[in-house]
């Protein structure tokens, strides 16, 4: 277990890191230490190649409640220019989760609030208690969700965006999984039996062809096929079969056995 104050980072003997939300008392609303702490914890997560994927989680009742009180009273008293750093600082850690080069999967439960929900849509896969809430809530303050408005747009379209972030409604976890912004939905008492069933499901696939996947998938974008993402494309095919996991894969589907990397499921 890694130390910080505000977050824990978890990594398992079979190589899947676990980033903890670590404010349980305050309903794990962030704070600038908890967003430095966050991008420390990133940043170590996609420094070590030898990482499977990341669950995103949060301790306690509640996944965040968003911005911390006492932290946005401060920031209320900062000036123009500290208050865009600030914000440049929130964009830099959306965009490096959204980035990061192992697959990521959130998982909510109770509250995911305003910018928590920034934290959702920058993963690449979501998942969540029945129970569970959110709320894009910034307009009740007289704010708007603005650093995390692309990550949103792009989990659950712009026309559910809207009607959210304009309105700052409540919506529950099957409302949530309509919209596209969660994968799945379980009972509170199956949520971590479902968390690891999503990872017998992830660790079941080739560690570098995950990360390649997602790579390609952050390039292609809207998935519009232009001529240079259809070569990156092609060129990505070739790569990842004539490499050794490419190679093993194969050669383990056609001899009906379990490819190297997975042998040590059940």
């Amino acid at each position: 277990m890694h130390e910080f104050s505000t977050v824990q980072l978890h990594i398992s003997a079979d190589q899947v890191a676990s980033v903890w939300l670590n404010r349980p008392d305050k309903n794990n609303a962030f704070n600038a230490l908890m967003l430095e702490e966050l991008h420390e914890a990133f940043e170590r997560v996609s420094q070590q190649p030898a990482l499977r994927f990341m669950f995103l989680r949060g301790h306690g009742r509640h996944f965040s409640a968003g911005a911390d009180l006492a932290w946005m009273q401060a920031s209320a008293r900062l000036s123009y220019a500290e208050n865009l750093a600030e914000a440049a600082r929130l964009g830099q850690l959306m965009e490096q989760l959204q980035r990061l080069p192992l697959p990521t999967i959130a998982v909510v439960q109770g509250a995911a609030f305003a910018g928590a929900m920034g934290l959702v849509s920058c993963c690449d896969m979501a998942i969540a208690a029945d129970d569970a809430l959110f709320s894009l809530s910034e307009v009740r303050l007289g704010l708007a969700p603005a650093v995390i408005s692309p990550y949103v747009v792009q989990a659950m379209g712009p026309r559910a965006a809207r009607r959210y972030a304009l309105t700052a409604e409540r919506f529950d976890a099957l409302r949530a999984r309509e919209l596209g912004l969660l994968d799945e939905v379980y009972p509170p008492a199956e949520l971590e039996q479902a968390v690891q069933d999503w990872t017998c499901r992830l660790l079941g696939n080739g560690p570098e062809a995950m990360r390649a996947c997602k790579a390609l998938l952050l390039e292609i974008g809207d998935g519009q096929a232009t001529a240079p993402r259809q070569a990156c494309a092609q060129a990505l095919i070739a790569r990842l079969r004539t490499s050794a996991e490419g190679q093993e894969g194969m050669q383990a589907f056609f001899e009906k056995r379990a490819p190297a990397w997975a042998e040590v499921l059940p």
